[in-house]
């Protein structure tokens, strides 16, 4: 599984540091590229290719999507860092963007980031039809904005300190976290121009493993410790965060993730053997300690 996991990161990695050498030079690209490099285990484009194996997508193809996933999925980290959103100073064991290099650079940096994103989509690097790379562009737009990320990052800042139900909490870090999933899942199915019934399939799919990722994060930070992790740990509820953890407690939101996981897995099982790649994901996201 890790030899997998450093495979795909290397990959998108090589990716992303090519296309951005082509780039015009910009005083940007260094808080950029710190944001964008910065270490992290690209599980959302390890979900893409294990997907993109059951529908028998091309691994070039999946690379060059996961690079406009991780951009996106890195402009929303170098944001929610922000004194404005948690006001974090530390991610992935190193200074946050804003501290490296002030708060606006952080806020532009992560601002281009985005529409890298949807350049890298819409170059002829990514080769398949223009119709496809515009539903590409559609999909992962809405996962990003203010009805994917963005607006379960206003939910959660609007949700601190408050009493909230166990159905919202869920609907907000399924926007959260879920959405950017919900993409990556989703987009093996898009290149193979599946019927929409099934990408729906596809896209709930998503969204429960992103809402799977994000309780396990909870947990983390709840009892995880902080040199594992990578950055603070007990933050939630220092800062009042409305999660399954704080609604439930600690042994009800991990049953919960369990039951969750035994859903996803009787979803998913049925793709026989070609699923087994994604399977296994999933028991790797449930034991993760960072």
């Amino acid at each position: 599984m890790q030899t997998e996991l450093d495979k795909i990161a290397k990959d998108t990695n090589f990716f992303l540091t090519r296309f951005i050498k082509k780039q015009k030079k910009s005083p940007l690209l260094k808080p950029m590229s710190y944001g964008l490099f910065s270490g992290g285990k690209k599980i959302r484009s390890k979900i893409l290719v294990d997907v993109g194996k059951i529908f028998n997508v091309e691994y070039k193809k999946l690379i060059v999507i996961g690079a406009a996933v991780e951009c996106i999925h890195s402009y929303s980290l170098i944001h929610d860092d922000l004194p404005c959103m948690d006001n974090d100073k530390t991610r992935r064991g190193k200074p946050s963007t804003h501290i490296k290099f002030g708060e606006s650079t952080a806020v532009l940096a992560g601002n281009s980031l985005l529409t890298l994103a949807y350049e890298i989509l819409g170059k002829e690097l990514l080769s398949t039809d223009n119709k496809t790379k515009i539903n590409l562009i559609k999909k992962i737009s809405e996962c990003s904005g203010h009805l994917g990320v963005a607006g379960g990052q206003y939910l959660d800042l609007s949700y601190e300190y408050k009493k909230i139900s166990k159905k919202r909490i869920i609907e907000m870090e399924t926007k959260k976290t879920g959405k950017l999933f919900s993409f990556c899942c989703a987009a093996p199915l898009l290149i193979k121009k599946k019927h929409r019934k099934q990408i729906k399939l596809f896209e709930n799919i998503g969204s429960e493993i992103g809402l799977l990722f994000q309780i396990i994060d909870d947990l983390i930070d709840f009892s995880g410790q902080s040199s594992i992790a990578g950055k603070k740990t007990r933050k939630d509820e220092k800062q009042g965060k409305a999660t399954l953890i704080s609604l439930l407690g600690y042994s009800k939101a991990t049953k919960y993730s369990k039951t969750l996981m035994l859903r996803l897995n009787n979803k998913i099982i049925r793709y026989g053997k070609k699923s087994r790649d994604l399977i296994n994901t999933l028991d790797y996201i449930v034991s993760r300690k960072k």
